[in-house]
């Protein structure tokens, strides 16, 4: 199921989704023309490791075993372990919390995560505005990095992508139209286009990743994926919405019936 689409019209240019979106196209093409050991080194020192939280307190150096693949010309392919040093630098750490939001893995993990933040975010920005919004994005991607970090403290492992501020995202949307129809392109067996209500779609999602996190080897899937981040973000970004706005009345769906029909077309794509 691929979301192209939804019913509500935003009345102001998104232009904070937009340099969102425009910063973490030129992240990615920056960290593309890194060599692979630069890059390797540029996601542990800049993407969100968790382990590196407790060295604020202790001030210990972080010491990471990294495993590569190497082409041995010799010997063919083989492993090589080399250690990797990580300073108790409390400055780089925090900035890695926000660093992590803008920097991505590949092309679709990219595109995956942008897909949403252009369906969605427009109409999130347009209720909030444009600062509120930026500080919103930026509060739901740290709760993301906070629920992650609760469910793993010690993990060493980078983690890095924009989807758990962009869950924030879609919590918000939820909560503040939830009767909002969302043109979704499936396919399965046949490829059709149907209207499928947010809460639906968005609260399907939301069961998605909550069951991923708690059983991902009966569904299949993927362990390395930080599930818990989606889920922190998600409940985040709705509950930051209700405080910050709450839903929007215009769009409830027995006032969207009752409207003349040259107001309704205004809240039509």
């Amino acid at each position: 199921m691929i979301p192209f689409r939804d019913d509500i019209p935003a009345e102001r240019t998104p232009l904070v989704t937009y340099a969102l979106i425009a910063l973490n196209v030129s992240v990615l093409w920056a960290m593309s023309q890194m060599p692979d050991r630069q890059l390797e080194d540029f996601i542990y020192r800049h993407g969100f490791v968790p382990a590196r939280i407790a060295q604020i307190s202790s001030g210990k150096p972080l010491e990471i075993q990294v495993e590569n693949e190497i082409d041995d010309p010799n010997l063919g392919p083989r492993i090589v372990v080399r250690q990797l040093v990580l300073q108790p630098d409390p400055g780089q750490i925090l900035f890695s919390l926000f660093a992590s939001m803008f920097m991505h893995g590949g092309l679709m993990h990219l595109v995956g995560n942008l897909w949403f933040l252009w369906l969605f975010g427009d109409n999130v920005e347009d209720r909030l505005g444009h600062f509120p919004f930026l500080l919103f994005y930026l509060l739901g991607g740290l709760a993301a990095a906070l629920c992650h970090y609760l469910n793993g403290p010690t993990s060493q492992t980078p983690v890095v992508g924009a989807s758990g501020a962009i869950a924030a995202v879609l919590g918000a949307y939820l909560v503040t139209w939830p009767h909002a129809r969302i043109k979704t392109l499936v396919i399965f067996v046949i490829i059709t286009v149907i209207d499928v209500p947010a809460v639906i779609f968005l609260g399907g999602w939301f069961i998605l990743q909550l069951f991923s996190a708690l059983r991902p080897q009966e569904l299949g899937m993927e362990q390395s994926i930080a599930w818990w981040a989606h889920i922190g973000g998600f409940v985040a970004g709705a509950i930051l919405m209700l405080l910050m706005r709450g839903p929007d009345p215009r769009t409830r769906r027995d006032d969207f019936f009752d409207m003349p029909d040259d107001r309704r077309r205004l809240f039509e794509k």
